[in-house]
């Protein structure tokens, strides 16, 4: 899918370009693919004579190759936006590519974003850009708020993991934790474990893309305070994984000690059974021995005497117990 944005009215405009006939009818400040076709590609070659690099989306490059400038000004960013979805949050890399210098564009550049799916962070980005006139002026300005955006996407979700992890304190703090019990909130702590984790992955590749940008000397003196701003939200939120990490270790902890309390409960009852047992042996044992006249035979009331022993003395340990509390 190829949209184009255009500036009306310092609104950012949206078409849907199915022809290189309507591509060439727009001066636009953003061109975005979305798992675009080889005849898309090839649009985006003939207007723009932009060739999309084979390794645009690969998940496998080199840390040290996802932020570069090409010696005809063209500026290459590689950064990854998180989706937040529900049964599968994922990362999703990005390709920015900054064309500030090119006979084709009359404007001051165009930015080219390549990717394989939708992104919230896009979706939000062009709902604010159509209900604000004025919050972008140029293709530089749709980066910086697309990361503006990213930071806030995240805080958002963080918001999201405080509130799941506050459901699941409720439940490990309010006592009698069962093992079923228990494999739900471990199950539910793993989830937000990854959650936190894949944010602040994606917080610090958004921290290198804009840190990237302002050693690039390609901001103005206004976008490179907005630029620092955004630096600093994203110090804030680093924080606050921080402090989910220690509060999950510390749910992780609370809830394994009460599985080991369940555990240690059922080995109890076999401790007890089999203190209280060990009477009972010993008198089986002595009644057992190889007597002359075997009493059970040789006295009438020798099984019932036998028996009534063996039950009063497992009955003194299990009143002792008792007594001690071990049995609660």
């Amino acid at each position: 899918m190829l949209n184009i944005f255009t500036l009306a009215n310092g609104r950012l405009c949206q078409e849907e370009i199915e022809s290189l006939e309507e591509l060439a009818r727009f001066q636009p400040i953003w061109v975005d693919l979305e798992a675009p076709t080889l005849e898309e590609k090839r649009w985006i070659k003939q207007h723009y004579g932009l060739s999309i690099p084979e390794d645009a989306m690969d998940e496998d490059i080199e840390e040290s190759a996802r932020f570069y400038e090409e010696d005809n000004g063209e500026l290459h960013i590689r950064s990854d936006f998180l989706i937040d979805d529900a049964e599968d949050p994922r990362s999703v890399r990005v390709a920015f590519i900054l064309n500030q210098h090119n006979a084709n564009l009359k404007s001051q550049g165009v930015l080219f974003s390549i990717h394989d799916e939708d992104l919230p962070v896009f979706r939000l980005l062009r709902m604010r850009a159509r209900r604000a006139p004025g919050l972008i002026e140029d293709a530089k300005e749709v980066l910086l708020k697309l990361f503006d955006a990213d930071a806030e996407y995240s805080a958002d979700t963080l918001e999201n993991v405080y509130d799941e992890l506050e459901k699941v304190s409720k439940q490990v703090l309010a006592g009698d934790v069962t093992d079923t019990r228990a494999g739900e909130v471990l199950a539910a702590i793993a989830r937000q474990e990854d959650l936190n984790s894949r944010i602040r992955r994606n917080v610090m590749d958004t921290r290198r893309a804009v840190s990237f940008m302002m050693r690039s000397k390609m901001l103005n003196s206004g976008q490179f305070e907005e630029a620092r701003q955004i630096l600093r939200d994203i110090e804030s939120l680093d924080n606050h994984t921080a402090f989910l990490f220690d509060k999950i270790n510390f749910l992780m902890d609370a809830t394994v000690g009460f599985i080991n309390i369940n555990q240690n409960n059922i080995i109890k009852i076999f401790s007890v059974a089999s203190v209280a047992l060990l009477p009972p042996t010993l008198v089986a044992s002595v009644y057992g021995m190889n007597f002359k006249f075997m009493p059970e035979l040789d006295w009438l009331m020798g099984y019932p005497y036998a028996l009534a022993l063996m039950a009063m003395s497992a009955l003194g340990p299990m009143w002792y117990f008792r007594r001690r509390g071990w049995l609660k």
